[in-house]
């Protein structure tokens, strides 16, 4: 029996795909069984239909209050909570997450959450950075792209990141963009319910109906024209380093922008004060940070640095028996675990020894023990970027530093990362240590922890969910937290000597708000 191919959601319609290439189903990875519904690898002249629509419907969303913008987005967060039974279901099917309470209480909430924020943000009007220089008479603010960013949303959220519903998406319709969603081929049915809801809110919120298009699949060479494509804003891409790569490669030789998130090892560095304090209560944290959900978070900490001798052999033996004993959980798809093994044979081959796990049990679907690995400093100085590879899922590589290989040595030959986490003495018997080893991380994270895992982000304006390369394409952008993740799909717009009437609201004499923050005559005021 022939699977059901569901349509695509292109130009305002739900339709059947136009000169599929083929298509494909979803694998249950608790049973490595393909699930039911089949789903279209678009052809590139659908891409190009996307493009076209998502590029005439942006002088529309351009012009749009920011109430319609807000009220789409309040809606379609209601719409979600309304069939969060029918999401969860389906994501659990699709990818082995847990029901509760990872999915149900953790990630949904979150997802609405986030849409809920963005809308508080275009309301707001602050995140448009309204700047005028009276005398000169020269204004500016920050304003959509003139054309639809395209958003490949990663594996390993299902909601939070979804290409349709998640942060990018929110962060780029907010910003008063069309959104071309590239569905995750591990969650296409998530994506294609997260869609439907989308596309109601939108028919209801007067926003242009090509505002929000999905496409589930593609060939890689039609992914890269579509990052490169003249008429697309920009694109943003939750991934691996190799995929992210090609991406950019492409859109940068186009002049396109173009938003990584890749690989981070996410170091946490344990200072001896802090060993000998609570060294027991931080190998329980560790354990939980580093397992949580398979260890398949982009935060997961994945790299070690404890001193070497007793205390720190101690460490590593606590965390052994922790990962030994734990059943194994699933991972998200045949290429993650793929993955894994290639990322272990690497550091296995660069030195570093397996202390448990390390090998796929002979079971159904796609699983993956924990797995503990210890290196020397030393060698880890002599290979340091076989050993930094992120094995994406319950894989810790502990580090001893010692006076030939100490934590700032250590911690100059990291890559640049997501986070970067220093476990201290709560007195004073780390000082002089974290003040030297601080600088040092400070360029290669962005976000510096101090006595807490990585493992999480918050949904606060503060956060950075950003950091230097490979973490990221671009150090100076967070894809988390309102509105600073809205910039990255914006533009900056100036203008000099235009007559009152023809200026955007937001910069002419009156604040149209009255709330609205805006930097004039080199004050930031509410006037």
């Amino acid at each position: 029996m022939t699977a059901e191919i569901h349509p695509v959601l292109v130009a305002g319609a739900w339709r059947p795909a136009r000169a599929a290439s083929g298509s494909f189903q979803a694998v249950n990875p608790a049973t490595g069984e393909a699930i039911e519904s089949a789903y279209p690898i678009s052809s590139r002249a659908e891409v190009e239909d996307a493009v076209l629509a998502g590029k005439s419907a942006a002088p529309a969303m351009a012009g749009l209050p920011p109430e319609n913008l807000a009220a789409f987005l309040e809606t379609y967060a209601a719409a979600i909570e309304g069939r969060a039974d029918e999401l969860v279901r389906m994501a659990h099917l699709e990818t082995g997450l847990a029901v509760e309470p990872r999915l149900r209480s953790v990630e949904l909430p979150r997802t609405v959450f986030q849409l809920r924020q963005a809308a508080a943000a275009v309301r707001d009007r602050s995140w448009r950075r309204a700047t005028i220089d009276t005398k000169a008479d020269i204004r500016s603010i920050f304003g959509p792209l003139g054309g639809p960013v395209v958003v490949f949303g990663p594996n390993n959220f299902p909601f939070a990141y979804n290409s349709i519903a998640g942060t990018d998406f929110a962060s780029a319709l907010a910003a008063g963009n069309p959104v071309i969603a590239k569905a995750h081929p591990c969650h296409p049915g998530t994506t294609r319910l997260f869609a439907d809801l989308a596309f109601t809110a939108l028919r209801s919120s007067d926003l242009p109906a090509a505002a929000v298009q999905l496409l589930y699949h593609m060939a890689p060479e039609d992914g890269l024209a579509l990052v490169a494509h003249p008429g697309v804003g920009a694109a943003a891409f939750t991934g691996s380093r190799s995929g992210g790569l090609r991406l950019k490669e492409a859109a940068d030789k186009a002049g396109r922008p173009m938003y990584l998130e890749m690989s981070s090892v996410n170091p946490v560095f344990l200072l001896p004060g802090a060993l000998q304090e609570r060294g027991e209560a931080i190998a329980a944290e560790m354990f939980g940070s580093c397992t949580l959900g398979a260890g398949q978070f982009c935060t997961k900490p994945g790299l070690l640095v404890l001193p070497e001798g007793a205390a720190g052999e101690a460490f590593i033996e606590r965390l052994r028996l922790a990962f030994e004993a734990a059943p194994v959980q699933i991972i998200l798809a045949r290429s993650v675990l793929a993955g894994i093994e290639s990322g272990l044979a690497a550091m296995t081959l660069a030195g570093a020894d397996i202390l448990t796990g390390g090998r796929a049990p002979a079971e159904p679907g796609f699983r993956f023990p924990d797995t503990l690995l210890r290196v020397s400093g030393e060698r880890f100085l002599e290979r340091p970027l076989d050993l930094q590879q992120e094995a994406f899922g319950p894989v810790l590589l502990c580090v001893a530093a010692s006076p030939a290989a100490p934590y700032e040595a250590i911690a100059a030959a990291l890559e640049g990362n997501l986070t970067a986490s220093v476990f201290s003495h709560s007195g004073e018997g780390d000082e002089a240590l974290y003040r030297a080893l601080a600088p040092i991380l400070r360029t290669r994270c962005g976000r510096l922890l101090n006595d807490k895992v990585p493992t999480g982000v918050a949904v606060t304006p503060a956060m950075v969910h950003g950091g230097p390369f490979p973490a990221t394409g671009h150090p100076g952008f967070t894809a988390v937290g309102f509105p600073a993740a809205m910039m990255r799909f914006a533009a900056l717009h100036g203008y000099d000597h235009v007559r009152p009437h023809r200026l955007p609201s937001e910069i002419g004499d009156a604040n149209p708000t009255g709330r609205m923050m805006r930097f004039v005559d080199g004050e930031w005021t509410a006037k």
